[in-house]
């Protein structure tokens, strides 16, 4: 049977439509870097569903960040004896940690969106970390995570997470919830998070990620999956990726028409959104603050 769009786009008649969005808030990098520097917040955190902007107001603060924190630091060292004479702003650097569950594989870079030409002169961590085709748990990441916030920490740099990965999220900033299963103890983890959440409407959404869809299928993500196929990824692990490696394996496994796997995928990562913003106004009920931006 040949799929619809109009039939599996989600909040279509007969299913509630999404719940009223948060008020946006509008956020000083000033404000965030006297919090941080006080000792009042140990790690930035953005978040937001899939196509919600959120890697570039990352990026965006991150840069914010780093000159406003500069002038910071010059005014608290400057000799109040030489108050007037000119001084230079050290450099303080922001850097992003990845949460992203997908963009830590090598080789997988259209259909997780990494987009690292985005970052620019930020540095970025826990992307392409472990090779395609492997298994990489919560436990790993939130390792993973700890060595790099301790070392963007030892450095004088403010951490910043970005992406769309709640249970990643969850697990480095509320650790206690996996204390009990083999996670690290809360202590090697932040103590003092600050959450930002990148708010579209959902017209916006869904048209965003459909325009990117298009972009990325025109980009070669087809090419890319036969490329992992190619170089021994058995087909069953890139469907164990799920959203793009899912559906674009099935096409060239020659399970799916294209436009059936246009469809089905476009539709799945509507859903995936969904989840994604069920998630964070999940945590928002179970106590946790997070201040909503329009990027």
């Amino acid at each position: 049977m040949k799929l619809n769009r109009t039939q599996l786009l989600p909040d279509r008649p007969g299913i509630p439509p999404m719940a009223k969005l948060p008020d946006p808030e509008i956020i000083e990098p000033a404000h965030l870097a006297r919090l941080y520097a006080d000792g009042a917040i140990d790690l930035i955190v953005v978040l937001g569903p899939t196509a919600s902007g959120k890697t570039r107001y990352a990026v965006q603060l991150a840069r914010a960040l780093a000159r406003t924190e500069g002038a910071l630091c010059s005014a608290s060292l400057r000799d109040p004896v030489r108050a007037n004479a000119p001084q230079s702003a050290p450099s303080v650097q922001a850097e992003i940690l990845s949460a992203d569950s997908r963009q830590v594989y090598t080789g997988m870079d259209i259909g997780t969106g990494k987009d690292l030409a985005e970052y620019g002169d930020v540095p970025y961590h826990l992307i392409d970390i472990v090779p395609a085709g492997s298994k990489f748990n919560i436990y790993q990441y939130q390792q993973a995570f700890a060595d790099a916030y301790a070392d963007v920490r030892s450095r004088g740099a403010i951490p910043i997470l970005c992406g769309g990965s709640g249970l990643y999220i969850e697990s480095v900033t509320r650790a206690y919830k996996f204390e009990k299963e083999n996670g690290l103890p809360a202590s090697q983890l932040p103590m003092k998070p600050y959450y930002i959440g990148t708010l579209v409407t959902r017209e916006e959404r869904v048209a965003r990620i459909d325009k990117r869809l298009t972009e990325r299928l025109q980009e070669g993500l087809v090419e890319e999956i036969r490329s992992l196929l190619s170089s021994g990824i058995p087909a069953d692990d890139l469907l164990y990726y799920g959203l793009e490696y899912k559906f674009v394996t099935q096409y060239v496994l020659g399970q799916l028409s294209y436009e059936d796997m246009e469809v089905a995928l476009g539709n799945a990562i509507h859903q995936f959104a969904k989840r994604q913003m069920t998630w964070f106004r999940g945590m928002e009920r179970d106590g946790v603050r997070i201040h909503w931006v329009r990027p």
